[in-house]
């Protein structure tokens, strides 16, 4: 965590956020990837005991390194969907998740089976010892939305048996089954329904890549920026210390017990839009070129996050452009 730009990302969190952490014992599955590993560094700086539970399928050990050794913190190297343990936690965050495009539609079932049968293993353990449950859902489950900014009241439109249906349709049913077990077994759970998020500890060298990562490596490079389409797509992206300020927000308050809510930032802006800022921040010569677009990519993706504002008294403090320069200056060290 000796990286200045992580620092004092942790510092701003921590600023931010209500400890009610100090003591307690917090599950974190998928905890040496990107989101993961910045809750399992704020947790442990509230003195929480955090054990990260991470099969290294996409999270990364440098993640987490530095946290190797310290007292309170235990790795675990396992796969969520047939891990178990008798110890009681407090809260449990399920972040294991597969978020690529490229890499959900190479591995379907093992993605499928994470937000199903790992959940459904952690919903049940939650029943039994009384822990809350924080899921890290998506954007995704709105589909290529008609309702933008999308509401969480938008019921979503999306392809139930396309190639992104192992990730978008797994969500949904991980939201079903979280809300079943609430309603059915009163079970304390929050969903949050993630949109685009980046900055430090994004894969510099993932085959493949998030947009962020990929526009930042390609221009570092001096490569040809690709854009899958026309590039008039437009997203919406939160930078990391945003994103988990909110996640951390979410478990420590009761409000929002059975709640699903947008974290995400409210500025639209296109892919195309995005590729040449990237360009001009890294100062490249790279060119942008244009490929086959995704099967069922949303044209437009935007959170409404008037719920987030009511029950956190949250909303995304970092410009995109403030952002980007901090992620493109993580990223310049390191290729």
């Amino acid at each position: 965590m000796s990286d200045p730009i992580v620092v004092r990302g942790i510092e701003s969190i921590l600023s931010n956020v209500e400890n009610v952490f100090g003591g307690r014992r917090v599950l974190v599955t998928g905890g040496a990837g990107f989101i993961g590993s910045w809750l399992c560094d704020i947790l442990l700086a509230c003195n929480a005991h955090v054990t990260c539970v991470d099969n290294l399928s996409s999270g990364r050990l440098e993640n987490v390194g530095h946290l190797i050794g310290r007292e309170g913190f235990k790795l675990v190297n396992a796969d969520v969907n047939r891990w178990s343990s008798d110890e009681v936690f407090d809260f449990i965050v399920h972040c294991a998740s597969t978020p690529s495009p490229e890499d959900y539609m190479s591995r379907p079932v093992e993605t499928a089976l994470t937000n199903s049968i790992g959940l459904l293993s952690l919903l049940e353990y939650c029943r039994r010892k009384g822990s809350t449950l924080l899921f890290t859902s998506t954007s995704e489950v709105y589909g290529d939305a008609a309702v933008i900014p999308t509401p969480e009241e938008y019921y979503g439109y999306v392809n139930p048996v396309g190639l992104r249906s192992c990730y978008d349709e797994s969500k949904r049913f991980g939201e079903a089954l979280c809300m079943a077990y609430f309603r059915q077994y009163n079970v304390d759970v929050r969903i949050a329904r993630i949109f685009n998020s980046y900055g430090p500890r994004l894969d510099v060298k993932a085959r493949y890549a998030r947009v962020i990562p990929k526009f930042i490596g390609q221009a570092l490079r001096n490569e040809p920026i690709t854009v899958h389409g026309d590039g008039r797509q437009t997203r919406s992206f939160a930078y990391i210390t945003d994103t988990v300020t909110a996640l951390a927000k979410m478990l420590a308050r009761e409000e929002v017990r059975g709640e699903a809510v947008n974290i995400g930032n409210p500025h639209e802006i296109s892919i195309f839009e995005l590729a040449n800022m990237i360009i001009k921040l890294t100062g490249s010569s790279s060119k942008i070129v244009f490929t086959e677009p995704r099967p069922d990519d949303p044209k437009r993706r935007c959170p409404d996050i008037g719920k987030a504002k009511k029950l956190l008294g949250w909303e995304p403090r970092i410009q995109l452009e403030e952002g980007l320069k901090y992620t493109i200056e993580w990223f310049r060290r390191r290729i």
